[in-house]
C-alpha cells in the first residue's frame, strides 16, 4: 500500500483522500518511509520535517468533521530550502546559514499551509542558487534517481529529485536562470517558471532581484497546474508582486489534456539556436515532440531571436551583480554564522566569517559581479548587460507577434555526471543556454519529459515559453503534449526509471 501511495500524483492522491480511501497520515508516513528508504542515496532533503504527521493528522480530523477542505489538503510537499521556514532551517545551502530559524514564512509556504499541504521537509540546492548541478551544497550534492552517478540538475536539484524518486508527490522550487526547468529536464519530471511578479518572492532568500522565480516541480503538468494555483497571485509583501487577476491552471492543463487549444496553434521554433549545441539525443526528442503536436494540428513557425547567443554572457553580469548586492546582508553581525577575525575588527570578523561561510563559487560570483559595479566598470558590463537584456526581450516581442508560444529543448545535454563539469565554470554555464532568456525578460516557461534520450536513453526535456501573462497557455500546451507522449510511451516516463539504490520500484 505505501509503495502505491507514493507513486499516485498529487491530483490523484487528493482525489483518494478526499473520497476517505486513504488518509493524510497514512500518504505521509508512506512518503517519509520513503525517503528513509532512499534518500541515503540521493540526498534530495537537507532536513526533513519533525511535525509532518502532527500536521498530517490535523488534515484528517479537520476533514472527518465535515470541514470543506482545499483540493490538496493533506498531500505532502517538499520545499526548496531557498525559502524561509518557521518550523524547519532555512539554510539556502550555505554553511553561512547552518540552522538558521526564520521568524516568518516565506509567502508561498504559508500558502501552501493555508491549503492544507503537508511540508515534508527542505530540498538540498546549490550555494544560494548558484549552479546548474546542486553539486555547489555546502551539504554536499544531490544524485539524479535515474543513475546515482549523475548531476540532478540545478540549482533546485533537490526538489526534482525528490520528485522524481517518488519521496513527495509535490516540490516548490526557484528559478533564476533555469533552476526549475534545466533539473526537470534531466530528471524527467515538470517544472515551471511563471511569469516574474505572478508568484510572491517574499521570504525567498534572495539571488538575483530581478530573476528570481518561485514556482511549482511536480510529476505532471496538471499538480503544476494545481500547486500553481495555490502559491500564485498578489502579495503586498512583494513590491514586483503583480495585481493580476490569473485563471486556473489547472483548469487550463486539463483543457490541454482533453486536446483543446491545439488546432491551429502556432509554435514557433529559434532559427538562431545551432543545432551543433544540442547532444543528438536531446535534439531529436526535441523535433519528436514537435511533430506530435503537428499531426494534432499545430503549426510549426520559424522565428528570429538573434541576440539570444548573448543572453548567458549578459546574465553572468546582471547575476553576478545583483548578488553581490543581496548577500551583503550576511556580514557576521545580523544573523548566521559568525567566525572571529584574528583582528578582532568588524572589517576583521566579517571577512573571516565570508571567508568560512561562503564557498568557491558564491565568492567567484560576488568577486565578478563587485567588479560589474564598480567605478569605471559599471556602464562597461553591467549597463552594457542590461541593454542586452532589453534587445532580449524585444526578440520576444517580435516573435510573439507571430507566434502563441516558442519551443526548444530545455537544456543542451541530458545529466551529465557528477564532477564532469565542476572545475570549469563556462561549461557549466553552458547549460542555461535557453533558459536565461526567460528570466531575462520576465516570461513564463515550463519545462515537461520529452522522453529518453537515444543516444544515453537519460530523460530529456521540452520548454515552452509564452508571453508575459499567458502562463495558461503553457499550461495547456504542455497537458496536450504530455497527454500524447505519455500514450505513445505506453505510461509515465518514470516508469521507465531504473531501480533506485537497489530497490525494484
Amino acid at each position: 500500500m505505501a509503495a502505491d501511495l507514493v507513486r499516485l500524483t498529487g491530483a490523484d492522491l487528493a482525489e483518494k483522500l478526499r473520497s476517505g480511501e486513504v488518509s493524510s497520515a497514512e500518504a505521509t508516513q508512506a512518503h517519509l518511509d520513503r525517503i528513509a528508504a532512499v534518500d541515503g542515496d540521493v540526498h534530495a532533503f537537507l532536513h526533513v520535517s519533525d511535525h509532518a504527521l502532527d500536521v498530517a493528522r490535523d488534515i484528517d480530523q479537520r476533514r472527518a468533521a465535515g470541514e470543506e477542505l482545499p483540493e490538496l489538503a493533506g498531500v505532502p510537499l517538499a520545499v526548496k530550502d531557498v525559502l524561509v521556514t518557521t518550523d524547519m532551517p532555512s539554510t539556502s545551502g550555505s554553511r553561512i546559514l547552518e540552522g538558521y530559524m526564520s521568524p516568518y514564512d516565506a509567502t508561498v509556504v504559508k500558502r501552501s499551509r493555508e491549503a492544507g499541504l503537508v511540508p515534508l521537509g527542505k530540498t538540498n540546492m546549490d550555494e544560494f542558487a548558484m549552479g546548474s548541478s546542486t553539486e555547489h551544497s555546502a551539504y554536499g550534492p544531490t544524485r539524479n534517481p535515474w543513475d546515482l552517478d549523475r548531476i540532478p540538475g540545478g540549482s533546485g536539484g533537490g526538489s526534482a529529485a525528490a520528485v522524481a524518486a517518488f519521496e513527495a508527490p509535490l516540490a516548490l522550487g526557484s528559478d533564476t536562470g533555469g533552476s526549475i526547468r534545466q533539473p526537470a529536464h534531466v530528471t524527467g519530471t515538470v517544472g515551471v517558471k511563471p511569469t516574474y511578479g505572478a508568484v510572491s518572492r517574499y521570504g525567498a532568500i534572495a539571488l538575483a532581484s530581478s530573476l528570481d522565480q518561485i514556482g511549482p516541480v511536480t510529476r505532471t503538468v496538471l499538480d503544476a497546474g494545481l500547486l500553481h494555483d495555490v502559491i500564485g497571485g498578489h502579495d503586498p509583501h512583494d513590491a514586483t508582486s503583480l495585481t493580476d487577476a490569473w485563471p486556473s491552471f489547472a483548469a487550463a492543463a486539463r483543457a490541454g489534456a482533453a486536446g483543446e487549444g491545439i488546432r491551429g496553434l502556432r509554435v514557433g521554433v529559434v532559427r538562431d539556436l545551432p543545432d551543433a549545441a544540442f547532444q543528438p539525443g536531446v535534439a531529436e526528442a526535441f523535433r519528436a515532440s514537435l511533430a506530435l503536436l503537428e499531426a494534432q494540428g499545430a503549426e510549426i513557425v520559424e522565428v528570429q531571436a538573434p541576440h539570444f547567443e548573448y543572453a548567458v554572457a549578459a546574465y553572468y553580469l546582471i547575476l553576478p551583480a545583483e548578488a553581490s548586492s543581496n548577500l551583503a546582508k550576511f556580514d557576521s553581525v545580523r544573523f548566521g554564522l559568525r567566525v572571529d577575525g584574528a583582528g578582532g575588527t568588524v572589517e576583521d570578523v566579517m571577512s573571516a566569517t565570508r571567508d568560512a561561510g561562503f564557498g568557491p563559487e558564491v565568492k567567484r560570483r560576488i568577486i565578478l559581479g563587485t567588479y560589474a559595479l564598480s567605478a569605471g566598470y559599471y556602464d562597461a558590463y553591467y549597463g552594457s548587460a542590461q541593454k542586452v537584456r532589453t534587445l532580449i526581450q524585444r526578440d520576444f516581442d517580435e516573435a510573439f507577434a507571430a507566434v502563441d508560444v516558442i519551443a526548444t529543448p530545455t537544456a543542451p545535454t541530458t545529466a551529465f555526471r557528477l564532477g564532469e563539469k565542476i572545475d570549469d565554470p563556462l561549461a557549466m554555464y553552458a547549460n542555461d543556454l535557453t533558459t536565461i532568456p526567460a528570466n531575462l525578460a520576465g516570461i513564463p516557461g515550463i519545462s515537461i519529459p520529452a522522453g529518453l534520450a537515444s543516444d544515453d536513453n537519460l530523460p530529456t526535456g521540452i520548454q515552452f515559453l509564452a508571453p508575459a501573462r499567458q502562463d495558461a497557455r503553457l499550461y495547456q500546451v504542455g497537458g496536450a503534449l504530455e497527454a500524447m507522449l505519455v500514450d505513445s510511451w505506453g505510461g509515465p516516463l518514470l516508469d521507465k526509471a531504473p531501480a533506485l539504490g537497489g530497490e525494484a520500484r
